[in-house]
């Protein structure tokens, strides 16, 4: 179907079909408006999206980037920036990483070959060197969740929660309720957001009068390189197993996100332990499973709809400029979100 098929169809001009599908018809009659939507639906017409590109040079599909949608923080994210790009006419495509640079790269090359000029990225990773040849080119680049770094391109826009500052939270409420072993849960720190989070850790420690060295970070068996993003609660369930083996366990633990909180949960409680009574856990995002799990879990909230908005609209405006644009850094304040899963030692 074409667009001269639905005008003679509806009897008006392919230039009135035109701009009502472009939303110029803010002054078309509602009864012409009717006749074009209803020609639309008879003949089952569809804008050809490629066709579009050539004719006014410019993509309205953009690429999101993320380490896996199997961790719901993640899919929250690509939710609420869809949402974002569907209220200006954008589309999102995506693509899951694995925090893999060559699968990022290959993802991204593909991207841009399809004419997809503006990605979110969401790896973390310190560098970005992988990516810098298209950025070169003009590739419009969002890093998702990592802080501005050495190196980085100065067109880079970087949006983030203050991870060491909610860490930290996170600390500093366990340390407030008297616990004085802590241990901190993650996999490799690999990444910029998880070395955040860790310096918040120990910062916390330091301001509760605690020597970081006595804390420990967890899995004790080396890094654990072997747990991505989807495996995160099998990390936390094979590391609580690990700190409940030590001679003096800790009584209050930091998970570096909510999905390894909800594993180091489930292994304490095949320890045979009671999580907010016998050890206390706290973890990072406030997924939906936060408040479904039993008991609910303490955490640190990221205004996820906020930072997702604010990606969008620095993605979108840099689409739309063809000067030359001057990077940004936006980082967000977290929140602690206190539940079941914590409580002074027993």
């Amino acid at each position: 179907m074409t667009i001269q098929q639905v005008a003679t169809e509806a009897g008006v001009s392919p230039s009135t079909v035109s701009n009502l599908l472009n939303g110029r018809n803010h002054r078309m009659l509602p009864e012409t408006r009717q006749r074009i939507e209803r020609a639309i639906d008879k003949l089952g017409y569809r804008p050809n999206r490629a066709a579009r590109q050539l004719r006014t040079g410019r993509n309205t599909t953009i690429g999101l980037v993320v380490p896996s949608v199997g961790n719901p923080f993640w899919g929250a994210l690509a939710r609420h920036l869809e949402s974002a790009a569907l209220a200006e006419g954008y589309h999102v495509l995506l693509c899951n990483s694995e925090r893999d640079p060559r699968r990022e790269r290959d993802y991204v090359d593909e991207l841009w070959a399809d004419g997809v000029h503006g990605v979110v990225l969401c790896s973390s990773l310190p560098s970005l060197e992988h990516v810098m040849p298209l950025v070169e080119r003009g590739l419009q680049l969002v890093a998702f969740d990592r802080t501005s770094q050495a190196g980085d391109p100065a067109s880079l826009v970087s949006i983030s929660v203050d991870n060491a500052i909610g860490s930290q939270l996170a600390t500093q409420h366990l340390t407030d309720l008297g616990h004085r072993r802590l241990a901190f849960v993650s996999g490799a720190l690999a990444s910029v957001n998880r070395k955040e989070r860790y310096r918040g850790f120990t910062a916390g420690l330091e301001q509760a009068g605690i020597d970081p060295e006595t804390s420990v970070r967890a899995p004790v068996k080396g890094d654990a390189d072997d747990f991505g993003d989807v495996e995160a609660s099998e990390l936390g369930r094979a590391a609580a197993a690990e700190l409940l083996a030590l001679e003096e366990p800790p009584t209050g633990i930091v998970a570096i996100n909510d999905m390894c909180a909800l594993g180091v949960c489930r292994g304490l409680r095949d320890g045979g332990l009671e999580v907010g009574k016998d050890v206390s856990v706290v973890g990072f995002d406030d997924i939906v499973l936060a408040d479904l799990y039993a008991p609910t879990l303490t955490t640190v909230r990221q205004p996820m709809q906020e930072m997702a908005a604010a990606a969008f609209t620095q993605l979108r405006s840099r689409l739309d400029d063809s000067g030359p644009t001057q990077g940004q850094s936006l980082l967000f304040r977290p929140e602690l979100i206190v539940r079941e899963s914590t409580a002074p030692p027993s």
